[in-house]
């Protein structure tokens, strides 16, 4: 018989979550039914979330696109599940699927709301997708050049990923910047150089910025070139962060460039839409050295527990994946 009900994490308050019975009523003849497989941790921005450190100000913008309840809590909140469509158009159903959809045993979505993944691209590992996609924006946004030295501040998912990309550059120099030693295995099985921040290298012709601390932004600045872009991937929630604009910031001409994936990036807009985008990082993650990414796996039942020591002590975490 076909799921009629489904069961939902939710944060019922900043800081608890708890794992919801809900109903999700019969598709349409344009929907399908998903059954869920994983899902993954968005371990920066879903902290934040848990916390409820989501400024008011922002929060419409940021809204999950599946989104249920409102900031700071009661709320439902993910975006990166992948799994089986039992129900809807024939040509779907049997195929594993990436979503933006919360943490959610079943749901019910527009068909037009799912990515089919590619053959060869497993489905534990599609839950990298999101921050993927967030990843290619990044780089989008920074315009790299073939030979450039390319500094990544900040070796968690989002900083690892964009790391692993600009290193597919033909001669860019790559070195991932990081205060945890254990990154170094990270960065040889992406194929980029690591450093701790005392010892990176210098003069770089572009920083990426994606450690989401102050410390991290000011080793960015440093490590930025004569007339280099530093791009800012972090988001900070309502954490006030002190930008260091003294010392060489003026003199050496730098630019502090953000980027944020809700929107394509300026350079891809006229051709791209946020769908071919999504296809692009679904077709990308058919190399197996990302699983070096995904660093921790629990069942569904254990999320509550999971994210809750996620927010407060990460560790050495980089994507946890969510089993069902």
């Amino acid at each position: 018989m076909p799921a009629t009900s489904a069961r939902a994490f939710w944060i019922a308050a900043p800081g608890r979550g708890e794992i919801r019975d809900e109903e999700i009523g019969g598709p349409s003849a344009a929907d399908v039914v998903v059954r869920a497989l994983y899902s993954g941790i968005s371990r920066g921005t879903e902290a934040l979330v848990f916390q409820g450190r989501v400024p008011a100000t922002e929060y419409q913008r940021m809204r999950a696109p599946f989104q249920a309840g409102e900031f700071p809590a009661p709320v439902k909140y993910g975006y990166s599940s992948v799994g089986r469509v039992e129900r809807g158009p024939a040509d779907l159903v049997g195929r594993d699927v990436f979503v933006l959809y919360p943490h959610q045993t079943h749901y019910v979505v527009a068909a037009t709301s799912v990515h089919v993944l590619p053959p060869q691209v497993p489905p534990a590992r599609a839950v990298l997708a999101a921050n993927l996609e967030t990843a290619i924006n990044a780089l989008w946004d920074a315009r790299p050049h073939v030979g450039d030295r390319i500094a990544v501040v900040g070796g968690g998912t989002v900083g690892c990923l964009a790391a692993w990309l600009a290193g597919r550059m033909p001669g860019c120099d790559v070195e991932l910047v990081d205060t945890r030693a254990s990154r170094a295995a990270i960065a040889r099985a992406l194929g980029v150089r690591f450093a701790p921040p005392d010892r990176a290298s210098g003069h770089a012709d572009l920083v990426i910025h994606a450690s989401g601390t102050g410390a991290g932004l000011e080793t960015a600045l440093r490590l930025a070139g004569f007339e280099a872009t530093i791009v800012e991937v972090s988001w900070y929630g309502d954490e006030r962060v002190t930008v260091p604009l003294g010392g060489g910031f003026h003199a050496n001409r730098l630019t502090l460039k953000s980027s944020q994936v809700g929107s394509v990036a300026d350079s891809q807009r006229p051709r791209w839409d946020a769908r071919r985008r999504m296809g692009l990082a679904l077709t990308m993650l058919a190399d197996p050295a990302l699983d070096a990414l995904i660093t921790g796996e629990s069942s569904f039942d254990e999320l509550p527990h999971v994210l809750a020591r996620l927010a407060s002590d990460p560790g050495d975490e980089l994507t946890h994946r969510i089993r069902y």
